[in-house]
């Protein structure tokens, strides 16, 4: 006969190993997200120019209304790291001075932006409001990159509705993929070289975590709907040893996320000869070639 208890503390066990493997590789894809994100840097001064300390800086995220604090240090800087892309606001407080907001600072992939404050004397009741100037120079990096916006990625026209095709628009990229190819799931066809090395010396990145085939000779492992796309940020050279996996070009991509509202889209893609003119290899009075795509 078979021993209930035995069994039940069997079942028992296996179900918490369960539980914790689940909540083990959860752990893990979450933190793999952080590679993904960007960081906020800045010193906070006051109307002479000396550095304040303990200055305590708020960031809030406008589209999750999600915020963090942090505070400076002695030399009056502050660094934001692991913060998710989009929209946010800044604001620095200190005892004497008066409050100063920073409004619509944008992140996108793998930013590193500075915002520094300068503290007017005052009342912590008397507010400074400055709008974020949306073109700025990028003075903490070397990096040459390129950066597609999602608003690029729906709307503009490519061939066969691929992340390549945005990735060959790049300063120094060579396409060395065929006219067309059909947008697939997995792998697909990743011909691009930077600045003359080979495609297989390419890293393609998802959400932070890697998604290169290599076996696939420098393709991507996971080809993502573009509408799921958010970003995607093509690094070429001088960029960060953070990205020392690859020797050639790194490909970023940021999966979009949600906000606060419920929001959906209705949309359709397709090409047919309709809409197309006649090609020149493709002369009257013969008919117009079929595509239905």
């Amino acid at each position: 006969m078979f021993d209930q208890r035995a069994i039940s503390s069997g079942a028992k066990q296996f179900l918490l190993r369960l539980v914790l493997g689940v909540l083990f590789s959860l752990t893990g894809f979450a933190m793999s997200t952080f590679g993904q994100q960007a960081t906020i840097v800045g010193t906070v001064t006051d109307p002479s120019g000396a550095v304040i300390p303990n200055v305590e800086v708020t960031i809030a995220n406008r589209d999750t209304q999600v915020s963090h604090t942090f505070r400076t240090n002695d030399a009056g800087q502050y660094v934001a790291p692991d913060l998710p892309i989009g929209n946010y606001d800044l604001k620095a407080a200190a005892s004497g001075f008066r409050v100063e907001e920073t409004k619509g600072v944008v992140l996108n992939v793998n930013d590193r932006i500075r915002v520094n404050f300068q503290l007017k004397l005052g009342t912590a009741a008397e507010t400074i409001s400055v709008e974020s100037n949306p073109i700025s120079v990028q003075t903490d990096s070397s990096e040459q990159s390129s950066l597609i916006n999602g608003t690029q990625i729906s709307q503009l026209s490519t061939n066969g509705r691929s992340i390549y095709t945005y990735v060959t628009l790049t300063t120094g990229a060579s396409n060395l993929m065929p006219d067309f190819q059909i947008s697939t799931p997995t792998g697909a066809m990743g011909g691009i070289s930077f600045n003359g090395n080979r495609p297989g010396h390419n890293l393609y990145l998802l959400d932070g975590g890697e998604n290169s085939d290599r076996g696939g000779a420098g393709s991507s492992s996971v080809m993502p709907s573009i509408d799921a796309i958010a970003e995607t940020q093509t690094l070429t050279s001088n960029y960060s040893a953070d990205y020392g996996l690859s020797s050639a070009g790194t490909i970023s991509s940021a999966i979009k996320s949600g906000t606060r509202t419920f929001h959906a889209s209705a949309w359709e893609f397709f090409r047919n000869d309709a809409l197309d003119a006649r090609n020149f290899f493709n002369p009257a009075p013969a008919s117009v070639a079929e595509l239905r795509f």
